[in-house]
């Protein structure tokens, strides 16, 4: 790609951001821990004297340990520590693979079930099968030990060619089986789903911005369009973000040469860069829609920014989280690291989307979604708050405002038609995901069948049987009587996250989308302004 790349008239070429991208956001380098200015000897001052004079043992290491994240949280929300035994598996969720067995498991209950068995990695291999119960691990008991998904996590990954010993439970049979799995190489994918929602429009759920995003988001795009795709719909709702670049370079397949991306300003001469498109992205003409949420995050909002700036497509949802700060990883000489806060990202238009922080007041921040909804937000656009004092304007001359998240063009609240007392009981006590894990695992052979989502659901008890076998299953495994008014007030609800459940379970994530995407009212409305050809001309709408 990066010999395609032209220079914009203002904006740093992506050739140079892709190539400065590993030193400015995701590099690591190692730095000595030596303290030497007054104020770091008064800590080391301090610290020789707990360990000389202080009155009980004190392990100093861990005294320094403890107290690094409370330094670093007078700080902003999002700079972090992060200790050496957690640096791996932080690092594997966007390093696009990681060394394990190769399964999608839960903990529904108080036994690991395995979901989906990765194809083609170790566990298949051996003959592992969705619906399996991992009774024992190396023999030692798991079933039954409530342990947490760290720990389930840790003893299934380690080191490549390395064995785990599995003691399995299958339901079709009382023998505990037992297998050997090499651990190996495990992609960790981005992409939820992507299919044809219609002859013309595509869908893509981005679940993160990690190092193999674009090439995915690329390879689904590419295979969308070889069937029939002119329009897309990119799905970035709970997306928290990730690697800067990434978007960056999703957002340059669909602009034209020349079109301003994201810009970064902080103090130091690595945090001033400007991006700009260099032209060689090939859906530059195609109708596009981005989903945003009040969990979508970092590198989404830096996508969507882009396209929302350029009057190159449009925004719909809610309100973003305003995350506008840039964090570079420094791994320290012990293998912990730090993800300190380099600079702001501004978006073409020249916004910064951070929302308002007082440093040290983490907990204020972490609840700001929640007053987003005490105070309306998300179920009415008249009760959003914005910044007007940060009024800046879209290539186009739309307004559009900093300080807050992205403000979509298309306001859609949530949905809360049939929620009742019961759906949330059931919901939060995880009874329709044991159902649905239950019912699929024991009518595995018959569901396993169906090719599609379709084909799953005309296999399926009628709506009725399902619904009553469900509250029966809710009040045996959960004591939760059923309430029929309740029910039935919640009856699609309930449903219909049944099917898609299944659906997951049987055949996998993207099918889960395909179901539940069909009672989606933010999905409905992107194709209503898909329809309506406002996604072209997006300088046309009047939402806002």
């Amino acid at each position: 790609m990066t010999n395609k790349l032209k220079k914009a008239k203002v904006w740093m070429p992506l050739t140079v951001a892709t190539a400065l991208g590993a030193g400015i956001w995701i590099g690591n380098r190692f730095v000595n821990s030596t303290f030497n200015d007054s104020s770091s000897d008064k800590i080391g001052t301090i610290m020789g004297l707990i360990e000389s004079d202080y009155v009980d043992d004190v392990d100093i290491d861990s005294l320094i340990e403890a107290s690094i994240p409370d330094i670093l949280s007078k700080l902003d929300p999002h700079t972090s520590y992060i200790p050496s035994e957690s640096l791996q598996s932080v690092n594997e969720e966007l390093e696009g693979s990681f060394c394990g067995i190769g399964i999608q498991f839960n903990m529904l209950t108080d036994t690991i079930k395995v979901l989906e068995v990765i194809s083609g990695g170790p566990s298949e291999k051996v003959g592992l099968l969705p619906g399996d119960r991992i009774i024992t691990i190396n023999d030692s008991l798991a079933a039954g030990q409530k342990w947490p998904q760290e720990k389930v996590l840790k003893t299934l990954r380690g080191e490549r060619d390395t064995k785990v010993k599995l003691g399995i439970q299958r339901s079709n049979s009382p023998e505990l089986f037992t297998y050997e799995v090499t651990r190996g190489e495990i992609p960790v994918t981005s992409i939820d789903a992507s299919y044809l929602m219609n002859d013309s429009i595509g869908y893509i759920k981005v679940n993160k911005f990690g190092r193999t995003t674009y090439s995915e988001f690329l390879n689904s795009l590419v295979d969308l369009k070889s069937k029939g795709a002119t329009k897309y719909m990119i799905d970035l709702r709970s997306n928290t973000g990730g690697f800067m670049e990434m978007a960056i370079l999703m957002a340059n397949e669909f602009l034209p040469t020349g079109q301003p991306i994201v810009a970064t300003h902080g103090r130091t001469s690595y945090s001033e860069t400007s991006v700009g498109s260099d032209g060689s992205g090939s859906f530059q003409n195609e109708d596009i829609i981005v989903l945003l949420d009040e969990y979508s995050a970092s590198a989404s909002e830096i996508f969507a920014g882009a396209i929302q700036d350029n009057d190159r497509g449009l925004i719909v949802g809610r309100r973003s989280f305003g995350k506008g700060l840039v964090q570079r990883q420094i791994e320290l000489s012990d293998s912990s690291a730090i993800r300190l806060t380099t600079g702001r990202y501004y978006t073409p238009s020249g916004r910064c989307i951070q929302k308002e922080y007082t440093r040290g007041a983490i907990d204020a921040y972490d609840n700001e979604i929640n007053s987003r909804y005490q105070h309306g937000e998300g179920f009415s656009r008249d009760s959003v708050k914005l910044d007007t004092t940060q009024t800046y304007h879209t290539l186009g001359g739309r307004p559009v405002y900093g300080g807050g998240g992205i403000m979509p063009d298309i306001y859609v609240p949530n949905d809360t038609t049939g929620l009742t007392s019961y759906y949330i009981k059931v919901l939060n006590a995880g009874l329709l995901h044991k159902f649905a894990f239950d019912f699929a695992d024991a009518n595995r052979d018959q569901l396993k069948e169906a090719k599609s989502a379709d084909e799953l659901i005309s296999l399926l008890p009628n709506e009725d049987s399902l619904l009553y076998s469900f509250a029966t299953y809710a009040n045996a495994n959960g004591n939760i009587a059923p309430r029929w008014y309740y029910i039935n007030i919640s009856r699609n609800l309930i449903v219909n996250l049944l099917k898609a459940l299944i659906a997951r379970d049987i055949l996998g994530s993207s099918e889960y989308y395909k179901v539940l995407n069909q009672s989606d009212t933010t999905i409905d409305r992107a194709l209503q302004e898909f329809n309506e050809g406002n996604a072209k001309y997006p300088i046309a709408v009047t939402d806002n």
